[in-house]
């Protein structure tokens, strides 16, 4: 089966180039010119992945990719003619999957939405054989309902989060390296550039604040848990 993609963008090139390379690898793709037809679509039958403008007519990427989240965890890439950090992690801290600044190359795209894929199926396979149950200190993650609980209090966390989060803890005996989470978590090889493991780190630790584990930075490496002594 094809996996199915929607693209909102209102620059028609943007969305041609995009949907012609997507297309071109087998993709089935709808392009939309702004992110309120492309929800309305989405609501009545449901894709695989997500690309989304930033600034549009109507609704802006931000709002759409917020109101997905609350019906759906597909995977979203967002688009910005602006390189900014609050950009970046309003965007991250919403559930979006990644980040491009334009202009960009379409084959890059392309890349990370294959990687994106393989994630999915690699998460698929790996389902079978894991844990239904992670613990590490005053946490706990049920991986067949894709809850987790701070001291049996609901933790609310984005696909990206809760992901890191569960491999940081199934490997809570180890440090992992930032290669090892953009390709464990994101799909990634080494070629590819983002800092989406960086600002995801940095948001599961603002939501983490008032429990006793620690997302700690090894430095030079990347990153292990680490539980927090009690006074």
């Amino acid at each position: 089966m094809h996996e199915l993609i929607y693209i909102a963008d209102d620059e028609k090139n943007i969305r041609e180039v995009v949907k012609s390379f997507l297309e071109s690898e087998g993709y089935l793709v709808s392009a939309f010119e702004d992110g309120d037809k492309l929800l309305v679509a989405f609501q009545e039958k449901p894709c695989d992945l997500v690309i989304l403008d930033i600034m549009m007519p109507g609704s802006n990427g931000f709002d759409i990719c917020s109101d997905l989240r609350k019906i759906s965890s597909v995977p979203i890439i967002m688009l910005t003619a602006r390189d900014t950090d609050i950009d970046y992690a309003t965007g991250i801290n919403l559930g979006s999957d990644d980040y491009f600044t334009k202009p960009f190359s379409a084959i890059s795209l392309v890349m990370r939405v294959k990687a994106i894929f393989r994630r999915i199926e690699m998460d698929k396979q790996g389902n079978n054989h894991s844990s239904s149950i992670l613990t590490f200190a005053d946490l706990s993650i049920n991986q067949n309902s894709k809850t987790v609980l701070l001291d049996s209090a609901p933790l609310e966390l984005t696909p990206n989060e809760y992901n890191l989060l569960c491999y940081l803890m199934e490997n809570k005996d180890k440090a992992i390296s930032r290669d090892e989470l953009l390709n464990k978590i994101w799909g990634y090889n080494t070629e590819v550039e983002t800092r989406a493991a960086d600002d995801t780190v940095r948001r599961l630790r603002k939501k983490l604040s008032g429990s006793r584990t620690i997302v700690d930075t090894v430095w030079g490496f990347g990153f292990r848990l680490k539980e927090q002594s009690t006074p």
